[in-house]
This record gives structure tokens, sequence and C-alpha cells, in this order.
């Protein structure tokens, strides 16, 4: 009986199947995502029937005889993103159009080395990668960005560091975080981007004023830090890096791990902790030089091609030493610390971090999101917010022995919108608007005279770039800028100081309440600034090209440079600003020649900058406070012309062994007064030999010499001071630079992917200042006080999994 039923069902099964008619027809179009131009040759691939056809030469494609249902639909070309649909054929003859991006390759260019896309094609621009950036997680994102020509460094001891592109820093110089314009407080000298180096991917290092979508001021140039990639697929990956080192007894460890899905969505966090002593001399010891810092990002999010959206969180805490001997008591303490050979405070190695110190914390949090428009372009709406909060601690006693010096807050919101027209593959347009507001806080219970005063501040901003693919060697570029900053200060002036300026004759008019010895005043200023940017790259052939720009931009003060008014602790001096202090104009010209062959690349860059209104800050003498006389440094304006060249050289010997140089030179000139611009890096040269050898453990290994030059252009700013303990007088020589020098550095590391099951394993030790060299940099703002460090030996660990 069971049998019989079985073949009854058997049977109706049978015939209901055969009874199924499957005439239904599937056609479509695959076309381009930009210009609906049809694509031939795309494989169109039906899931569940396993059917396979691919589109003519109209980008059409048929599928027929295939029943009712919902079927999955798998299109692949050439150069394109792959992309997987759903339909539901209800009808026997349906008709779809599916968008392929065609020429997604081409939206950014990517150099033949692999290396990361640049963000500019006409300007000078250097990308550092991965590499290079993980040799350094140790140390500072200024100490990276050397490596590129015509980028150095201004120092405040070792852990200080601030770039220099082309004679130009702080404020002239953007940095962008993950499409995040950093606001960090950056007009002093001894305040250090807060940034975590472990969290980047790759840099873009952009000199001049030519990307004007991140801001009309980058007079000095564009440093654009992005994260790493995350790739459309099912992964979980991650890296770990412990590094240490002899000079400090430092350690740091880092990680990071990253999931992302087939259908978009990500995942990824990293963490970094780096812990070191007191840094040494070849000599001696340099007390309170010690490092404590912490660092945490994630990032989540959806990625498409066709939309997507991400949020971003990174924290950032550093606690840094500033060397005893330089947190000087009075003049007397300066001339006796310039006049001796070592400093005049030198103790033991120690861990401790005391007074005088900084502490910097820095929130970040930031939401994208992109959509892009089919036969039209690409949507980006983001909004951003930092909180960083300054602590200074100078020498103190009693009660106030913890309370620092100085204690400032800066919270900035920025909205942002831009929209990138790149239907066309001949004329690409982006536009883009800007909104932003900064409040700034300076707490008034530290118990010492404000040296940055509140202040609320806005910006508005707006631009247009142009891309223009005459031909296929053939590229133009232009831009334009607009943006608008007003500040709004509440700041108290000592009467004193109020006409020792002649204020009263200009700006009486914001005085708001009169306290008796002290004024308070309401300054408000707006700027207008407009920024204008051409380039022109031509490739001649495939080895030779060159790339021609011209840049004008402008750059209103900074609160510095406007309100400076006081002891600034950590530097050890007065700073005064001054409330006429006018925009920089700066026209910037030039010129790229890159050679580039299977052996040898050789590049050559040419800039001349005049800046109109050039702000500089100088020594003016000195002033006498309740802890003693002090050097007062003036800001001051003239009319300045920079230029240089920049040259950079590879040559590759054979499989195993290969040559890198990089040269750079400054010329700063004062064109009112007709003498050396103040802080400008001197000539110097850079030469490292390679050798590589995969079959002995992936055998990595360079030695690099390294040759700085004395500057002997610069102003003599030095001056006579009365000593009253010694009644008498003497020069107080604070100009003149120290001499050249040379170091060597090594550095080698070994490889394998067997040593732990699952881990890329490398292995790598590096020795800086081999021969333990003493010297002092002109750049380095504690060269009065003790020289820079002495030999190192890092030793580092990469787990890549």
């Amino acid at each position: 009986m069971k049998n019989t039923v079985l073949m009854i069902l058997g049977l109706l099964v049978s015939v209901t199947l055969n009874g199924q008619t499957c005439e239904y027809n599937l056609t479509g179009n695959v076309i381009d995502f930009h210009d609906n131009t049809p694509l031939l040759g795309a494989t169109v691939h039906l899931k569940e029937l396993n059917k396979y056809t691919t589109t003519d030469t109209v980008g059409s494609f048929t599928f027929s005889e295939i029943c009712e249902g919902t079927y999955t639909l798998v299109i692949s070309h050439l150069a394109c993103e792959t992309k997987e649909t759903i339909i539901s054929l209800t009808k026997k003859d349906m008709d779809v159009s599916i968008t392929l991006e065609h020429h997604i390759e081409e939206l950014e260019e990517v150099t033949i080395s692999g290396s990361k896309a640049k963000k500019t094609l006409t300007a000078q621009e250097t990308v550092i990668k991965n590499e290079t950036i993980t040799n350094y997680s140790s140390n500072s994102l200024g100490d990276a960005l050397k490596e590129v020509s015509g980028i150095k460094a201004i120092n405040t001891g070792n852990t200080i560091v601030k770039p220099i592109i082309n004679g130009l820093h702080s404020s002239r110089i953007i940095t962008m975080n993950n499409n995040v314009r950093l606001q960090d407080q950056e007009w002093g000298i001894e305040h250090a981007p807060n940034i975590d180096i472990n969290a980047i991917d790759n840099i873009s290092v952009i000199k001049g004023a030519n990307a004007l979508m991140y801001g009309s001021d980058a007079i000095g140039g564009v440093v654009v830090l992005n994260p790493k990639k995350v790739f459309k697929q099912d992964s979980l990956f991650g890296n770990s890096i412990i590094s240490t080192q002899s000079n400090g007894r430092g350690i740091s460890v880092t990680s990071s791990l990253t999931k992302s899905y087939k259908n978009g969505w990500f995942i990824d966090g990293q963490g970094s902790v780096k812990r070191s002593g007191d840094f040494k001399a070849p000599d001696y010891h340099l007390t309170n030089t010690g490092l404590g810092s912490k660092a945490v990002s994630t990032q989540f999010g959806f990625n498409t091609f066709e939309k997507g959206f991400d949020v971003y969180y990174s924290y950032l805490n550093n606690v840094i030493g500033i060397l005893s001997a330089s947190h000087i008591g009075n003049i007397e303490d300066l001339v006796n610390a310039i006049n001796s050979n070592e400093p005049l405070i030198s103790e033991d190695f120690s861990y401790n971090i005391n007074a005088p110190k900084q502490e910097v914390t820095h929130h970040l949090v930031k939401g994208s999101f992109y959509k892009r428009f089919n036969n039209l372009g690409k949507l980006t709406v983001q909004y951003d917010y930092q909180n960083n909060h300054r602590f200074e601690f100078d020498k103190r006693v009693g009660d106030d022995r913890n309370k620092p010096a100085v204690d400032l807050k800066l919270q900035t919101h920025t909205l942002s919108s831009n929209f990138i027209f790149d239907a066309n593959n001949i004329h690409r347009v982006t536009t883009g608007i800007l909104f932003r507001y900064q409040d700034n806080f300076a707490n008034p219970e530290t118990g010492v005279r404000r040296l940055i005063p509140d202040y609320q501040k806005t910006d508005l901003g707006a631009y247009v770039l142009y891309r223009w693919k005459i031909t296929d060697r053939t590229t133009l570029d232009s831009g334009l800028r607009y943006d608008f900053n007003r500040i709004d200060a509440k700041k108290f002036y000592l009467k004193s100081r109020w006409n020792e300026r002649n204020y009263d004759s200009d700006f009486s008019d914001i005085i708001i309440e009169d306290f008796g010895t002290q004024l308070l005043t309401n300054p408000v200023f707006d700027y207008h600034n407009i920024a204008v940017s051409s380039g022109l790259k031509h490739e001649f052939n495939s080895e030779n090209q060159i790339l021609l720009n011209y840049s004008l931009s402008k750059r209103a003060p900074n609160p510095a440079e406007l309100f400076s008014d006081g002891l600034h602790h950590s530097a050890a001096r007065i700073e005064l600003g001054d409330l006429r202090i006018k925009q920089e104009t700066a026209n910037r010209i030039a010129g790229t020649y890159q050679y580039n062959n299977k052996s040898f690349t050789g590049i050559f860059e040419l800039f001349y900058n005049h800046v109109s209104n050039y702000i500089y800050i100088v020594p003016f003498g000195t002033e006498q406070t309740i802890r003693g006389a002090f050097p007062v440094w003036n800001y001051l304006q003239t009319n300045a012309g920079l230029f240089g060249i920049d040259a950079t050289l590879m040559y590759t010997i054979n499989d195993r062994w290969s040559l890198k140089n990089i040269s750079s030179f400054t010329h700063g000139n004062d064109l009112k007064n007709n003498e050396p611009l103040i802080d400008m890096p001197p000539f110097s040269t850079a030469t490292t030999l390679t050798y590589n050898n995969k079959k002995w453990l992936g055998l990595e290994t360079s030695l690099k010499s390294e040759l700085v030059g004395k500057q002997t252009r610069f102003p003599n700013n030095n001056f006579e001071q009365f000593i009253a303990t010694t009644n008498s007088t003497t020069l107080v020589d604070i100009s003149t630079p120290p001499n050249g020098y040379h170091l060597l550095h090594f550095s080698g590391s070994i490889s394998g992917s067997n040593w732990i099951k699952g881990v890329n394993t490398k292995i790598g030790v590096a020795v800086n200042n081999i021969f333990n060299t003493s010297y002092r940099d002109y750049l380095n703002r504690q060269r009065y006080f003790a020289d820079n460090l002495g030999r190192n030996i890092q030793l580092q660990i990469q787990l890549n999994y």
C-alpha cells in the first residue's frame, strides 16, 4: 500500500513538472555607470541555472526559455567591479538595465611601482608607502616625512617634531587625517601634530597650495594621511608591531585588526602604546625628555561602488617631557646655557616625566556618506568634531605645584560636502563647500597671565576644480577657492602693554571694559581669502614627463600671531603678537622634470615662492618678570622670497643592489630688509645603499649617509644684556647656527611566512648615528642647551596575520 501511494505522488509531481511552461525570456543591457556607453564582452552568469552569456556590441544579452522565479545575475567585465543583482522574473518578456563602473581604475592615478594613488596630477607630490611608515612605528610623523626631498623638521628636542616644506611650517601646512583637517593649535613651534603614525597606511605630501580642496591657506603644502583601504570581500586580517630602542630605553606596541564582508560592511580597530625615558646625547643624559603616548582608533561602515558610509573615532594622549636644562629661570641662565658645552642640568636616567612638560589629549569623530549618481558623478557629505586639550606645566612650588601654566581647550565642528562630476572621461569638475565653527577656551584658573585668549572662529569656504585631459599625454588642472574667516576674541591687556604698542590710536573702539590696570577688549577680525591654482602635466614618452604649476594663496593670521601676550612657558620666552598683523599672500611657481626607466629614476623640482606680508617671529631683547628676565620674541611682517631645488635619484644596479639619493636646497630672503630669513633649513643630502636577497630569509639591508651643511645665511638677532650678578654686559648669541654634521645609519631585516603558522613575520634592526657623533641641529629649538641624540639601536618585530 505504501509503495502504491509513493508511485501516485511521484506521478503527480512528474505531471506537474512536465506541465510547467518555461517560456520566459530575460533580456538586458550592460552599460557604463558614468556615461551610459554599452559594454562589449561583459560576462553575465545566471547563477541558479548555471547559465552564461556575454554582451554584444551594443551591450545586450539574452536568456531564453527559463521558468518564472527569482534569479541572481552576476555581471563581470575587464577593469570593472563584479556586480550581483537579484531579478524577479514575473512576466514572459522582461528587460533589465545594469550599470558597471568601467573606468574604476582611472578614478585615481596609480604609479607603476604599485604605490598608493596620488591626490593630484599636476602638483609636486610624493607618496610615502606603508613599508616606510612601518619603519617609523616608534617615532613621529615628522620623522617619517623627512624621507621626502625638500621636507625637513623643526624640533623641540627629540619628541616634538614639526614638518617644514620648502622652508615653511606650522600654520602654513595643512594636515589631513582621514579626510579631516587637523585642528590642534598648530601655531606653536613646540606643538607637534597630534597623530598616531601607526594608524596611517600611506602619506601624500603635496608641496605648495595646489590642492585647493583641502584649503586656501596651504602656502607651504598639504600632508594627507590616508587610512588603509578596506576591500569588499570576506576577510579577517591584522598586524602587530613591537619595537624597542636603546636610547631612552623605549618600547612601542601597536596592533590592528580588520574584518570585512563581501557585501561591503567592514569594521576595524587599532591601538598603540609608547613609553620612553630620558634620551641621551653622546656624552650625557638629556634629563626629563621622556615620552608617554596612548592612542586608539576605530572605524566601521558600508562600502560599495554606488554608495556607502563610514564612522571614525580616534583618541590620542601624549605626555611629553621638556628638557630640564632648557627651562631657564632668567636671562642669565640663558647666557650661561649658551656658553656651556653641556646642559646645566644632567641627571641619571629616569622614566619620570616632571615639569616642564606638556600633556595633550585629542579626540576626533567623523561621519561621512557618499552616493554615486548614474551618468553624473559622486556626492560626499561629511561631519567631523575635534576636541584638543593642551596643558603646559611650568616648574612651580606650593599649592600650584601641579597646576598647569597653560590650559587650552579647542573644540572644532566642521560640515562639508563635495560633488565630483566624473561622467566625462575628458573633463572632470569637482565642487565643494565647507562650514566650520571653532571655540577656544583658555582656562583663567592657571594663576598666570593667559598667553592665548578665548576666541570663536568661523570659516566658510567654497571651491571648484577642473581637470581637462587634453590628450593621452597632456592634462591640465585648474582651481578656484574662496574662504571667509572671522575671529571673535575676548582678551585682557595690561594698560602698560596697550600703551607701549600704541593700540589706543587704532583699536580704542574694541575696549569693552576698564578694570584699572587692565582693559578687556573684543577684537573681531574678518578675512577674505582667495586661492587660484593651475597646473600642466605632459608626458613626452614613457620615460620623460614634466609638471608645471602656479598657485596664488592667502593665509589669515592665526590667534598666536595676533594675540600672544606673555610668557610662553614651554618655550621659556615672552611672545608678543600684533593686532595689526595682515594676511599673507603667496605666489608660487614650480616645475618638475621626471625621467624614469627600468634602472634609473630622476626627479628634479624647482620652486619660487613670493610671500607678501610674511609673518615671522624674532628675538627683540629682554623683559623683566616676577620670575626674572626673559628674551622677548615679536611677531613681525615683511616680504619674503623663497626658492630652491629638490632632487630624488634612484638607481637599480641589479636585482639586489640599489642606490637612492635625496637632496634639497632652500634659499629664503627678507626682501624688505635685504637679509636672510630666520629658521631656513640648510643644504642637506642623504644617500642610501640597499642590498636585498630574498633567498636569505628575505634579507633587506641599507646603509644611509646623511650630510647636513652649516646654515651660513641667517639674520643677526643677537643682543647685549646687563648681568647684575657680574655687573657686566654680555652678548646673548641666539642667532649663530651650529656647525654642519655627517651621520651614518644602518637598517636590516629578515622575514618568513612559516616561522609562526598563519603569520608573516619580519624582524628588523636599525642603528641610527652609528658612530655616536656629537652635533647640534640649527632647526632644533633646544640646540642652545644640549646636543642632539647619540647612537640609538632599535629592534622591531612585525607580525602580519
